[in-house]
């Protein structure tokens, strides 16, 4: 992108600084939490203010639209001997590309706002416009706790949840007016995107970023996706973002050595190089790489507005020999297996987001034993307030791809979860990664002939309702799409003119219902006070039963699960209380697909003790169905 400089187009001007003592200060100590402020692209009256950090460059210049691309026309300035370049261009101005030109090298600006369609790659000078009208939900979010919280996720991956009818994705503004409707009636508190930031190859998911200042440039302007989130909060449904600081994309024209040497990743292969992925890893032991990362994290928060961050791959950051064979990888100080660059990073950037903004979710995907990751840092935790519980995942989708016929021999892998329940504020995610590479969808995981896959599922969905800990759930799996996601499609939307998938969709819209007006269900998520067992060893019959309880112990929720293909009529159940207990939720009924198997809206407790409980009632409990009760 060399050309001749255009005739009448200014150079860099010499303009005072826009780096004082204190931001050259904080920027060397990492600790610049609006780096994003300085740093890039910013439109000053009569042109534009270029910076970038280029510790390593001799000659560094700022090339685009504005100066035909000459690579002499503007050269920048080093500020002091930060590492930092600096310079104004007079004449240029919002919408035109850029790139930064070090020593022969050009390279997209790491703190870009707005990218080029792929495969361009050129930054845009970008200054936004937007008015957010979400000040009463912001007030809110920072009020509130959010483990104390009902919190139900619809995962979503943007651009192919719905497509346009040439197949073109939605953009930001389509899909905001298209999912909040949605995710509203099916009574989801959260949606949580896969990777929204920048990354030219749409395969990757997101999760091979090159631009993480910019919302991905084929939805629409950045201003676009500010309405997307600003919308969803109109519809009070929160905004989580997947982020990802354990690697980046290796495009020569994006972060990938970018002043000539490991500037954002490890020099060493064997700790720069993430062999599972391709990508680079970051260098979290140098000041600056943290601060882009954290400055990102805030970024996203107040530019956008976002309610959170599911921060992706946090074990392949705490493990140096994570997917490496001995001889690999290169022990940390003490002779460990353990990031301790990454440990500091982690703490230190939960301690920071929840500091600053109040309310926010933090959630790791985190696969391993790890102890302490949603613990507060002052107790040696990582901070997070949240993380996905894969274990269960692993467990329950174990248990239930069975045959019924077997899966008394397997009963306690339901069970098992209960004995580490309170180890962490867990997330029970059936996630994405579930329904892609050869894993099936949630549907044909299930065992049996097609009726008996449907009432497994809606038997996993009622189970994983109760089950302590927030919900999350992939976009899709409400359907009971017979199909693993593809991402270059859509979902199969067809599937809704059927009665027995649309009874899925409504089943998982009543748990929503029940689950957030049922504070048994989420008020004591993280604490055995909230759980009780009834019946957890009955793995002849396929049965196990447990209770819920409020905050203040004055509302129960019954559970009761019977995962054989046949029903059990005058199951006895211990309760707590006597009376009339409403059947309030049947994975059975009628209403979602099941064969109307249950109580008739109702059972009776009397004075017979069972379960370690003063009453008990007889239940009728539907084939691969689960009931739940509530005292009336």
């Amino acid at each position: 992108m060399t050309g001749s400089h255009v005739p009448g187009e200014q150079t860099t001007q010499a303009r005072a600084s826009a780096f004082g003592e204190l931001d050259i200060w904080l920027a060397r100590a990492g600790r610049h939490e609006q780096l994003y402020a300085k740093l890039g692209a910013h439109p000053l009256d009569g042109g534009v203010r270029f910076a970038v950090w280029a510790p390593n460059a001799s000659y560094v210049s700022v090339v685009g639209d504005f100066n035909g691309w000459d690579s002499a026309a503007a050269a920048l300035e080093p500020v002091a001997d930060s590492g930092i370049w600096e310079g104004v261009v007079d004449g240029a101005r919002v919408g035109q590309r850029y790139k930064f030109h070090l020593d022969g090298r050009e390279k997209a600006d790491p703190m870009a706002f707005e990218t080029e369609l792929p495969p361009q790659s050129a930054s845009i000078v970008f200054e936004s416009h937007y008015e957010w009208a979400d000040a009463e939900w912001i007030a809110q979010r920072q009020a509130q706790e959010q483990l104390g919280q009902p919190v139900s996720i619809y995962e979503v991956h943007a651009p192919s949840w719905r497509r346009r009818p040439d197949g073109q994705s939605l953009g930001w503004r389509e899909l905001a007016n298209q999912l909040a409707p949605y995710v509203r009636d099916l009574g989801f508190t959260h949606v949580e995107l896969l990777p929204v930031m920048h990354h030219p190859f749409s395969g990757s998911w997101g999760y091979q970023l090159t631009g993480f200042y910019a919302p991905v440039s084929t939805m629409g302007p950045p201003d676009d996706f500010r309405y997307f989130v600003d919308h969803m909060h109109a519809n009070g449904i929160g905004v989580i973002l997947d982020w990802v600081p354990a690697h980046f994309a290796t495009d020569p024209w994006a972060l990938a050595r970018f002043d000539g040497t490991a500037l954002y990743e490890h020099d060493d292969p064997r700790r720069g190089e993430h062999p599972d992925w391709g990508t680079y890893v970051f260098n979290l032991g140098r000041s600056e790489v943290q601060n882009f990362l954290l400055a990102n994290a805030l970024f996203w928060l107040r530019e956008y507005h976002a309610d959170g961050f599911r921060v992706d791959a946090v074990a392949s950051m705490l493990y140096l020999d994570y997917s490496r064979k001995q001889g690999e990888w290169v022990p940390n100080a003490f002779g460990g297996r353990e990031d301790l660059d990454a440990v500091a990073f982690l703490k230190e950037f939960n301690e920071l987001v929840h500091a600053r903004e109040p309310g926010v979710i933090s959630a790791a995907e985190e696969s391993t034993a790890w102890p302490g990751v949603s613990r507060p840092t002052y107790v040696g935790g990582l901070g997070f307030g949240f993380k996905w519980n894969m274990g269960w995942m692993h467990d329950t989708l174990g248990y239930f791809a069975r045959d019924p016929i077997h899966r008394s021999h397997h009963h306690h892998e339901l069970t098992f979860s209960l004995v580490y329940a309170w180890n962490e504020n867990f997330i029970l995610p059936l996630s994405h990664d579930e329904v892609v590479h050869g894993k099936g969808s949630m549907l044909t995981k299930m065992p049996g002939n097609r009726w008996q896959q449907l009432a497994n599922l809606r038997a996993l969905y009622g189970y994983m309702w109760a089950h302590p800990g927030k919900k999350l759930l992939f976009m899709g799996c409400e359907l009971a799409t017979p199909w693993e996601w593809a991402n270059e499609g859509e979902l199969p939307w067809s599937l809704l003119e059927h009665a027995e998938h649309a009874g899925v969709r409504d089943l998982v819209r009543e748990l929503n219902a029940v689950y957030r007006s049922e504070p048994a269900l989420w008020e004591v998520d993280f604490s055995h006070e909230g759980f009780e067992w009834l019946e957890p060893n009955d793995a002849a019959n396929n049965v196990l039963a447990f209770m819920r309880l409020s905050k203040d112990r004055a509302r129960e929720l019954v559970c009761i699960a019977n995962l054989a293909p046949t029903p059990r009529e005058r199951y006895r159940i211990g309760l707590p209380r006597d009376g009339a207990w409403t059947e309030l939720l049947n994975t059975d009924s009628t209403y979602y697909g099941g064969t109307g198997v249950g109580n008739l809206g109702e059972v009776h407790a009397e004075r017979i003790r069972s379960h370690e409980q003063p009453f008990s009632a007889e239940v009728t409990l539907p084939p691969l169905g689960v009931v739940w009760l509530r005292r009336a």
